[in-house]
């Protein structure tokens, strides 16, 4: 599968990468590296590849966040050598370790997942992944059914199933997240955990008592009412992937189908909340 890499140069300010980002998670864009030198790469499926995306660029809200841009084609063969020499290990609230199969294993982890750098998100680089993780660790999940919504790695799907979850899925609409998680589930001896190929139509007739959704705003906000319908009473829905400014507009749609918002985090105003049915 060929990769487009679109290399921007952002303006100055505070959060503006990370507004970028969001941006251009917004219209299809699937992971993303800020370089040493300042810019910002972003990453695509050369066939999602929008055909007016230059002129997209260059209007609002994108010129007031983007100086210019390059675009250029990456072969498959390249993402591991990319990630790799870019890839750290990372250590959650000294109880949860990620980290790639080359790093060495960490003393005194509670949890130790395993995860290939490819091109999924969810390496717990990423404020969004590192919050969602942190819920999961406070979480008492034994026993309970798991929804991991926008999977990428699989990483908050592995760690629940680590963490006592009875049962968990995994969904992304991602061919090559569904096959990295997939090949996560392995390499972190947790084969029973469901991987999935899919959007939120794969969601009927299934039940859980948590979902996790760490997407981005757009698509929670289409999505809730499919996460309503497969929540069981009682149940918990954790959604992350948005800005602290988004959260009304996700608390406003969640109480029109009888969610409640309980708690919210925030690192560098990227937002994790969970909501209460």
């Amino acid at each position: 599968m060929e990769y487009i890499e679109l290399v921007c140069i952002p303006t100055q300010g505070v959060h503006t990468s990370d507004l970028l980002t969001a941006l251009l998670a917004d219209i299809g864009f699937e992971s993303f590296s800020e370089n040493e030198d300042g810019t910002l790469s972003a990453f695509i499926q050369a066939p999602a590849l929008l055909p007016d995306l230059a002129d997209r660029l260059k209007a609002n809200p994108f010129s007031k966040y983007l100086l210019s841009f390059t675009v250029k084609k990456i072969a498959d063969q390249n993402w591991n050598a990319l990630w790799e020499s870019q890839y750290e290990a990372v250590v959650i609230d000294g109880r949860c370790s990620v980290r790639a199969p080359f790093h060495p294993k960490p003393a005194g982890m509670e949890y130790d997942i395993i995860i290939m750098p490819k091109m999924s998100f969810g390496t717990a680089h990423h404020e969004t992944t590192k919050l969602m993780i942190q819920y999961l660790l406070e979480m008492e999940i034994l026993g309970k059914t798991l929804l991991d919504m926008g999977s990428g790695t699989a990483v908050l799907a592995i760690l629940a199933r680590m963490h006592g979850a009875l049962s968990v899925t995994a969904i992304d609409n991602d061919e090559w997240a569904f096959n990295n998680a997939l090949e996560n589930v392995q390499l972190n001896h947790v084969p029973e955990i469901k991987v999935l190929l899919g959007d939120s139509t794969l969601l009927t007739g299934r039940k859980f008592d948590v979902i996790m959704a760490n997407i981005n705003r757009n698509i929670l906000l289409n999505d809730i009412p499919e996460y309503l319908k497969c929540l069981n009473p009682a149940g918990r829905l954790y959604m992350s992937g948005f800005y602290y400014e988004d959260l009304p507009l996700i608390e406003a749609r969640a109480k029109e189908y009888g969610l409640r918002l309980v708690s919210r985090r925030l690192e560098n105003n990227w937002t994790a909340a969970c909501f209460l049915l």
